[in-house]
């Protein structure tokens, strides 16, 4: 039974008066959900995440948090003094308890569809099999160099990022520094007459032919503190030794690209960069007889040589280039480029104006990779340009590890006439972390 109910004229006035003094409450909304105040809005934000944040991670993290239209939510890492680590200086920044932590990079794809981006900063091993990964879940990567183990992998990522439309930032920073811009840009523009020849640094320790061998077993700890499986990813199985999660894997051929991948990763794309050499890699290989590659002659299709070096710098990470009419170096810790003639300075600080004014990109590396999430546009550093300076370490390590000259094809991505170099254009890789 329905209890009837009498409503009169004066009770809907009331009504309708309490409704119209409601609506005319205004809604307080925060200005920084507006965007006010400095604050981004959150519909400008970029959401991310750090994989692997170890010293050099939380030295780029260093670089990103900061910015104001991103934000760090999560971080995933094996080892669990490194998430915790990571977790405090994010929150720190955010003023909140809420970064997320995860061991395994598949749980965090799933359960957090809101990241935008991820910031990859494992080992050599795991950087393309990562990028792929998150990529093809729809994310953004900043991945840091050496970003790719393989030319394989380097394959992968390029066409990855190109079937699910992502934008890709390789961790070659100096692409995006002003002395080594302006240097590029000398070379490019004609400043030092026909360029020559480019030298590339590579680093000073370790040797280009790696160790096969394992370090002794040690027993293992607890999988939350450090999911071994997990560390060793896409490699193949080696027994648990604490030397390996500390660092101890550089040397070693399962997990590093050597001497001249280490800093070769970023001063072959300099170099590259500044013979108009970014869309392809080196076609000749000249073997030298010592324990580094020092020396080696790498010759692209132009005639341009590009000599890797260990000594002659004053700083990390160097590159010169020497042309006809001049030449020019820059590495780490130069405050200007060093230069052949006083006059090339003015003129690479304009160069570096004019670039900045046609490019767009600023002189920041990761601000680089923010502006092309929203514009869509491709990175300084993107997959092609990572693929092929890429290309041209694996081929370099691959000459000093067979002991021979090589000649490449970086059309067709395969030596010629060489089976045994084209077999070690890829690597076995470990189910399930097989790409």
């Amino acid at each position: 039974m329905t209890e009837s109910v009498s409503v009169t004229r004066r009770d809907c006035l009331k009504t309708a008066a309490v409704a119209g003094a409601a609506m005319a409450v205004p809604t307080i909304i925060p200005a920084s959900a507006l965007g006010r105040g400095g604050a981004t809005a959150p519909s400008e934000r970029i959401t991310m995440a750090g994989v692997g944040i170890g010293p050099r991670g939380e030295f780029v993290l260093g670089w990103m948090l900061p910015e104001r239209d991103v934000r760090f939510v999560a971080i995933c890492d094996v080892r669990k003094e490194r998430r915790e680590a990571v977790k405090g200086i994010i929150d720190k920044h955010n003023g909140d308890q809420d970064c997320a932590q995860f061991t395994d990079f598949r749980e965090l794809l799933a359960t957090r569809p809101d990241i935008d981006a991820f910031l990859i900063a494992t080992g050599d091993r795991w950087h393309a099999t990562l990028a792929t990964m998150a990529m093809r879940a729809g994310k953004d990567v900043y991945s840091e160099k050496p970003s790719c183990m393989t030319i394989a992998e380097g394959r992968a990522v390029v066409e990855t990022a190109k079937r699910h439309g992502r934008i890709y930032q390789t961790g070659t920073q100096r692409l995006s520094e002003a002395p080594f811009v302006a240097a590029i840009e000398l070379a490019r523009s004609g400043k030092l007459g026909k360029v020559h020849t480019a030298r590339a640094h590579i680093a000073p320790w370790d040797a280009a032919e790696m160790s096969h061998a394992w370090l002794p077993a040690e027993a293992e700890p607890p999988k939350d503190v450090v999911d071994w499986d997990m560390w060793l990813g896409p490699c193949p199985w080696r027994p648990y030794n604490a030397s390996y999660v500390k660092g101890g894997w550089r040397g070693h051929y399962d997990f590093h690209t050597s001497c001249i991948g280490e800093w070769g990763a970023h001063t072959f794309a300099q170099a590259q960069a500044g013979i108009d050499a970014l869309d392809t890699s080196a076609v000749e290989y000249t073997y030298v007889k010592n324990a580094t590659g020092d020396g080696m002659v790498a010759t692209f299709a132009s005639g341009v040589k590009m000599v890797l070096q260990l000594e002659g710098w004053k700083g990390s990470c160097g590159m010169k280039f020497e042309g006809t009419e001049g030449s020019v170096a820059v590495a780490d810790g130069y405050a200007k480029p060093d230069v052949s003639s006083p006059s090339l300075l003015a003129e690479g600080e304009k160069l570096v104006a004019e670039y900045m004014e046609k490019t767009k990109r600023p002189m920041n590396h990761v601000r680089d990779f923010f502006d092309c999430i929203k514009t869509r546009r491709q990175t300084v550093a993107n997959p092609s340009v990572m693929h092929h300076s890429m290309g041209t370490v694996h081929a370099a390590n691959i000459c000093m590890w067979l002991k021979r000259d090589m000649a490449y094809d970086p059309v067709r991505e395969e030596f010629r006439n060489d089976a045994e170099a084209n077999r070690l254009r890829t690597r076995a890789q470990r189910a399930p972390y097989i790409i």
